[in-house]
This record gives structure tokens, sequence and C-alpha cells, in this order.
């Protein structure tokens, strides 16, 4: 048995997308919003995101934002997420979050060449916005992280990882691009690689050290189908390094996937004293 990436990318499309477009529209309805508002970057993961969310709700019901920081944003982004907004015929705010960043200038401890600092500040900066009108008009936000990125914690805590609802935390990487075809996404786009954006020249697989296909191999390997790192790496020729890598990944990323740790009381269960 040989395991390669094209065992992730033969899942059933069409089913698959009236799945996630059930599950947006069910929630939406269940918590009374009004529709969603979407960051859209022009990158993969946001313009499927935006895809499903029309699909699942109808163009009214569905406001994008897109907010680029001109000192790390290239202007072909914008470009795209222009042109995406209007395939899809949304309603949308083009905002540029540099002055905001600068804000932060006052800070005596700020550091606007830091790149993980203020990279995650831009993240969360967004997010920021995104909930101001998401409260503002009754929306939810909707997110635009995928599995693959949500397994490893490449999203920042609070930032792109602060939403209400992650219709694509079901796929991986490889797969949104595949749905992406379906959804009639740009090429351009399809073929653009991934970048949160966070800091001049910031792309992710350069920063991971990793494809997406090695990591989405592995992810799949490990958590759908159970395998140990040794049977992993034995059928799908990934060496044991790469695979510790992802794992060491997972495990480091663990506080970002759950509730803030917080003690447990002993005497808890214990009855009180009478005051």
């Amino acid at each position: 048995m040989k395991l390669s990436i094209n065992a992730l990318l033969t899942f059933p499309v069409e089913r698959t997308i009236t799945e996630i477009t059930e599950f947006v529209r069910r929630y939406v309805e269940a918590t009374g919003a009004n529709g969603v508002v979407v960051g859209v970057s022009g990158g993969i993961d946001s313009s499927v995101a935006l895809a499903l969310a029309v699909k699942a709700l109808g163009k009214e019901r569905v406001t994008t934002l897109i907010l680029p920081d001109r000192r790390t944003t290239p202007k072909q982004d914008v470009d795209d997420a222009l042109t995406l907004v209007k395939l899809f015929d949304v309603r949308y705010h083009l905002i540029y979050i540099d002055d905001i960043i600068d804000i932060y200038s006052k800070i005596p401890f700020f550091d606007l060449d830091n790149k993980i600092a203020t990279g995650n500040l831009r993240a969360r900066v967004r997010m920021s916005i995104l909930y101001y009108f998401a409260n503002r008009f009754n929306n939810l936000v909707l997110g635009t992280g995928d599995r693959s990125e949500i397994l490893i914690g490449y999203f920042t805590k609070y930032g792109d990882g602060a939403v209400d609802l992650l219709p694509l935390a079901c796929l991986y990487k490889t797969q949104v691009r595949h749905l992406a075809h379906w959804l009639g996404v740009p090429e351009r786009i399809i073929r653009k690689p991934s970048s949160p954006r966070l800091w001049p020249g910031h792309l992710a697989e350069k920063e991971l050290g990793m494809k997406y296909e090695d990591i989405d191999l592995i992810l799949y390997g490990l958590f759908d189908l159970g395998l140990t790192e040794e049977q992993l790496s034995e059928i799908a020729g990934i060496s044991p390094e790469l695979i510790e890598r992802v794992i060491t990944l997972h495990r480091r990323s663990r506080h970002k996937r759950g509730f803030p740790p917080y003690p447990k009381l002993t005497w808890i269960r214990e009855p009180l004293k009478e005051l």
C-alpha cells in the first residue's frame, strides 16, 4: 500500500459543498444573525469561504472587508480581492489598516520591525474591525481557516483564529484548492502561494519550511487514518524528521485550539460550611 496526496483529492466535491453550505445556513439561522462578514485577502482560503457563504446565504446576506496594509500587502492581492468580490457581486469595504497600526507606535515598547509581534497585531486589528462590523449589523464573523492551519496552529490567536464559525475547518489546504475549481474561483488565485501577509514577503510554506502537500499528507495519515509515525513514513515515503516537525507544531499550538486554562479548585465538590 502506498499513500499519496491523491488520496486527499478524491473526496465527493458536490456532497462536500452541499454539507458545508447547509452547515453555514443552519448555523446562521439558529443564531438569528442577519448574515455574515468575511475578511477577503485575495488568497485561496478566503476566496473559497466567500464562495461557499454566497451559496449558503445568497449575496445579499454576505459582506466582505478587504483589510490590507500597504507595507505588507502586495497590490496584486488587493486587485485579486476586488476581482473576487465583484465576481460574486457582494458588498465590500476596502479599508487600509496602515494608520491603525501606526497608532500603536505611541506605545513605548512598540517595534514596527518586530515581525512576529507586529504581524500578529495586524491579524488582530483586522479581526477587531470584522467584529465591529459584525456587532454593528448583527452579523457573524465567518472564518477562513482550513484544517491544515488549525491542526498545526498556523493562525494568530485572537486574530484570524477568533471567529464565529469555520466552514473550511473540515478540509485540508490541498482540498480547499481542489474545491476552488468547482466554485468558480479565478485560476490566478488558486495557483497563488499561501500567505497571511503579516510582514513583507511573508509566504506560508517558506515560514513553515514545508510544502502543504507534505503537511496535509502527514496530518491525514496521523489524524484521519490513525497511522503510527513509522507506518506513515513507510507507506507515504515521508522522512521521520518531517513527520516529527508536524507533530511538534501540533503539540505546541494546542493552547490555540482550546479555552484558556484555569485552576480547578480541590474543594469545589465539598459541602460548603454554613456561614
